[in-house]
């Protein structure tokens, strides 16, 4: 406990924030950034893929489909490792290592979010549906008005347990030198050289603890969630 406290004491801040403010952010605050940014990135890109998949137009669906399938089937390790060579030569200029893993995240979080938001599409009764067309609706605007709200909303803790996936994810960074949580950890660790379980316990911990929270959140939003379905349903 000695040891955890003193590097807690003396590298505390370099694992949460890094060098800042008198250098780059880093540690834990730019793994949350990540994550964040990667989610709400990649939102969009997911629900216009989520609607394609639902598609019964086949030039939309299919295109969908095979990048959808094509990601999920690749760690997301490859992904930074493509962003990392393939988007400066797409591109014609070099990128931070910080937008690499943005980019691998977006690319990732589009294929898995986007399945979950077809799912909730799905998940919509089709009887909806057709007294939506039936009133002279268009696709779209049932689409927007009807389906969409309901599906999202359904899906809050799917997308929320997204998050989780994606601040995990965040620690493969550190194979490219960003200077997040986990890379910070390595440095401390690279500087104490003799306390390597101690600083990556504290590390799992950390890790442990957001993960946690965010998951009992997940909770507390389905518990939510399944409250205003059964009061509709009186």
């Amino acid at each position: 406990m000695g040891d955890l406290y003193n590097i807690i004491t003396t590298y505390g801040l370099q694992l949460l924030v890094g060098e800042f403010p008198h250098g780059p952010l880093g540690g834990l605050a730019l793994t949350l950034i990540l994550a964040v940014t990667g989610l709400v990135c990649a939102f969009p890109l997911a629900v216009a893929c989520g609607i394609a998949r639902t598609s019964s137009i086949r030039w939309i669906y299919l295109p969908a489909t095979a990048v959808v399938q094509t990601v999920r089937g690749l760690p997301v390790l490859m992904l930074i490792f493509w962003a990392y060579f393939i988007v400066p030569l797409m591109i014609g200029t070099t990128i931070s290592a910080t937008t690499t893993v943005i980019c691998a995240l977006v690319a990732y979080e589009t294929a898995f979010l986007g399945e979950v938001i077809k799912a909730g599409i799905q998940a919509i009764p089709k009887g909806q549906v057709e007294a939506s067309r039936s009133l002279g609706m268009s696709y779209f605007k049932t689409l927007w008005d009807v389906v969409l709200p309901q599906a999202l909303f359904n899906m809050i803790p799917s997308i929320l347990n997204q998050l989780i996936s994606l601040i995990k994810n965040t620690s493969l960074a550190y194979i490219i030198s960003v200077n997040e949580l986990t890379y910070s950890a390595y440095q401390v660790n690279a500087q104490l050289l003799t306390k390597p379980f101690q600083v990556y316990f504290l590390l799992a911990m950390t890790y442990f603890a957001i993960c946690y929270s965010l998951s009992s959140l997940v909770g507390l939003v389905e518990r939510r969630i399944k409250h205003k379905r059964q009061f509709r349903s009186v």
